[in-house]
């Protein structure tokens, strides 16, 4: 199946690493041109660098999806360098967590403002542009603990489970200006955070997710592109009677569809 993403533009969030990371470069890969809003700039410079030399159109804003005004000039910079925005993949955030008790106000609120503020005020923004182009694509990663939050989940279980229900209903509210909205729940996916939890124990990263992988029914910890690869089938016309769904990509871990 070709998805054929030519002549789009995709804005996608924390796109310097890990699920963000395999996106864009997908997206590219694609023929789709590709506006990666990230916080450090040389990382960002580097994935840009290489995803221009794979023959991609790619354009990297510093950003912090947290803050508004950072949230706007992300679009106004896709929307300069490309004239017109397709697909959204609010993809920010990493996962924060702890018991209850712990969670600080100011923790509280930074996850908010930047898995939840951060998706909202880009949809806000991106949402005319859509309109413009007869129509487009937005997708919200979040993950199976908003459907079913564990003990010391958060806040992130409930920042994602607010993701859940946003995306319910913008799919319904955007669907007369064909523009889709899905989100894609993910599970236990190979990521940095992994990685820095290994390295700051001394212990060898492979051994570490061989032993997250026993508790997952297909034996392993996911890839980021197996992510991706649903996120550019949502971005694509091949998907184009999907609206207001959630797909799981996490192994069959979940107990809830």
């Amino acid at each position: 199946m070709k998805l054929n993403l030519h002549n789009k533009c995709a804005i996608i969030t924390g796109a310097t690493q890990g699920i963000g990371l395999a996106t864009a470069q997908m997206l590219a890969a694609e023929g789709a041109s590709v506006v990666i809003a990230a916080r450090g700039r040389e990382r960002l410079d580097s994935v840009i660098a290489a995803i221009r030399a794979a023959g991609g159109q790619a354009l990297g804003v510093q950003a912090d999806i947290g803050q508004e005004a950072d949230c706007a000039r992300v679009v106004q910079e896709a929307f300069a360098a490309f004239g017109r925005v397709d697909i959204l993949v609010n993809n920010a955030g990493t996962s924060n967590r702890g018991a209850f008790e712990s969670v600080t106000d100011a923790t509280w609120q930074a996850d908010f403002d930047l898995k939840l503020f951060g998706a909202i005020r880009l949809t806000r923004l991106v949402v005319p542009e859509m309109r413009k182009v007869g129509g487009g694509r937005i997708i919200n990663i979040t993950n199976i603990g908003a459907k079913q939050p564990q003990a010391g989940s958060m806040p992130t279980s409930v920042t994602r489970a607010a993701g859940q229900a946003m995306t319910k209903a913008l799919s319904k509210e955007f669907a007369a200006d064909k523009i889709l909205v899905n989100t894609v729940c993910i599970g236990l996916i190979r990521a940095g955070q992994h990685e820095s939890k290994a390295a700051s124990t001394g212990r060898n990263v492979e051994d570490l997710y061989a032993d997250m992988g026993k508790a997952i029914p297909l034996g392993r910890v996911g890839l980021a592109n197996e992510v991706a690869n649903v996120i550019t089938f949502l971005a694509s016309d091949a998907a184009s009677y999907v609206t207001g769904t959630s797909i799981n990509v996490d192994g069959g871990t979940s107990g809830v569809l």
